[in-house]
């Protein structure tokens, strides 16, 4: 089971470039893809939302082994891949999360301290 994840959110297209932003999301459907294959990754989900009011458009939630992600977020290929994604949509943003057996660990942590102050 996963303990960490990556939160990979996007806002509105740039207008002009709907077709390569959907090059750039196959993309990264491949890219992730090929992560999982290769075992960096546990899964990966990608999320478009409806119309809400808000900014943000979709997201992808990729799940796994804190080192895996990590060393995954440091490699060139990612880094390049998101600087591509960075130049079709606006609002791009990667944020380290945890899930699964990670907020369990969180919690943890989390009521050690509470019981520092309480």
């Amino acid at each position: 089971m996963s303990e960490a994840a990556l939160f990979v959110g996007w806002g509105q297209t740039v207008r002009g470039r709907e077709k390569r932003a959907l090059d750039v999301f196959n993309d990264a459907v491949t890219y992730y893809g090929a992560r999982v294959a290769d075992g960096s990754i546990e899964s990966f989900e990608p999320v478009l939302l409806n119309p809400h009011g808000g900014d943000m458009q979709g997201f992808f939630l990729i799940k796994g082994p804190a080192q895996g992600l990590a060393t995954m977020r440091a490699s060139e290929e990612f880094q390049r891949l998101h600087v591509r994604a960075g130049m079709i949509v606006e609002d791009l943003g990667i944020i380290e999360a945890w899930v699964d057996d990670g907020v369990l660990t969180q919690l943890g942590h989390f009521s050690d301290a509470a019981g520092e102050f309480g």
